[in-house]
Protein backbone atom coordinates (compact mmCIF):
# COMPACT_ATOMS: atom_id res chain seq x y z
CA UNK A 1 0.00 0.00 0.00
CA UNK A 2 1.87 3.61 -1.21
CA UNK A 3 1.98 5.65 2.02
CA UNK A 4 -0.43 8.94 0.56
CA UNK A 5 2.09 11.81 2.07
CA UNK A 6 3.53 14.74 1.31
CA UNK A 7 5.70 13.80 -1.37
CA UNK A 8 3.11 11.62 -2.67
CA UNK A 9 1.00 14.54 -3.34
CA UNK A 10 3.16 17.06 -4.58
CA UNK A 11 4.16 13.93 -7.30
CA UNK A 12 0.32 14.05 -8.58
CA UNK A 13 -0.39 15.69 -11.83
CA UNK A 14 -2.93 18.56 -11.22
CA UNK A 15 -4.53 20.68 -13.79
CA UNK A 16 -3.00 24.62 -13.41
CA UNK A 17 -4.88 27.34 -14.59
CA UNK A 18 -2.56 30.36 -15.36
CA UNK A 19 -4.61 34.10 -14.88
CA UNK A 20 -3.21 37.05 -16.82
CA UNK A 21 -3.37 40.13 -14.57
CA UNK A 22 -4.14 43.59 -15.98
CA UNK A 23 -0.78 44.83 -14.62
CA UNK A 24 0.96 42.04 -16.44
CA UNK A 25 1.57 39.76 -13.52
CA UNK A 26 0.00 36.05 -13.97
CA UNK A 27 -1.66 34.51 -11.51
CA UNK A 28 -1.70 30.38 -11.05
CA UNK A 29 -4.42 27.96 -9.43
CA UNK A 30 -5.28 24.41 -8.54
CA UNK A 31 -9.03 24.66 -9.41
CA UNK A 32 -9.60 20.88 -7.56
CA UNK A 33 -7.31 22.70 -4.43
CA UNK A 34 -9.88 25.24 -3.25
CA UNK A 35 -7.44 28.55 -2.20
CA UNK A 36 -4.22 27.39 -3.70
CA UNK A 37 -3.12 29.91 -5.46
CA UNK A 38 0.24 31.66 -6.82
CA UNK A 39 1.21 34.82 -8.36
CA UNK A 40 4.03 36.17 -10.18
CA UNK A 41 5.21 38.84 -12.42
CA UNK A 42 6.26 36.06 -15.17
CA UNK A 43 4.71 32.66 -15.51
CA UNK A 44 7.47 30.82 -14.41
CA UNK A 45 7.70 33.02 -10.90
CA UNK A 46 3.86 32.20 -10.40
CA UNK A 47 4.32 28.68 -11.15
CA UNK A 48 7.02 27.82 -8.37
CA UNK A 49 4.73 29.87 -6.12
CA UNK A 50 1.75 27.69 -6.90
CA UNK A 51 4.13 25.00 -5.84
CA UNK A 52 5.42 26.87 -2.79
CA UNK A 53 1.09 26.80 -2.09
CA UNK A 54 0.75 23.38 -3.07
CA UNK A 55 3.02 22.10 -0.77
CA UNK A 56 1.58 24.29 2.28
CA UNK A 57 -1.99 23.23 1.09
CA UNK A 58 -1.11 19.57 1.52
CA UNK A 59 0.67 19.64 4.64
CA UNK A 60 -2.02 21.48 6.52
CA UNK A 61 -4.78 18.86 4.86
CA UNK A 62 -2.54 16.25 6.00
CA UNK A 63 -1.88 17.65 9.42
CA UNK A 64 -5.55 18.55 10.33
CA UNK A 65 -6.59 15.25 8.80
CA UNK A 66 -8.88 16.56 6.09
CA UNK A 67 -9.51 14.88 2.69
CA UNK A 68 -7.32 15.62 -0.56
CA UNK A 69 -8.77 15.08 -3.65
CA UNK A 70 -6.90 13.53 -6.29
CA UNK A 71 -6.70 14.84 -9.76
CA UNK A 72 -9.50 12.73 -12.54
CA UNK A 73 -8.75 11.86 -15.58
CA UNK A 74 -10.18 15.34 -16.89
CA UNK A 75 -7.30 16.86 -14.80
CA UNK A 76 -4.78 15.22 -16.77
CA UNK A 77 -4.13 17.17 -20.51
CA UNK A 78 -2.00 14.77 -23.09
Amino acid sequence: MEVKDLNYYMSLHYKIELIPEKDGSWGAVVPALPGCVGGGDTIAEALEMLEDAKSGWFASRLKHDDPIPEPTFADVIV
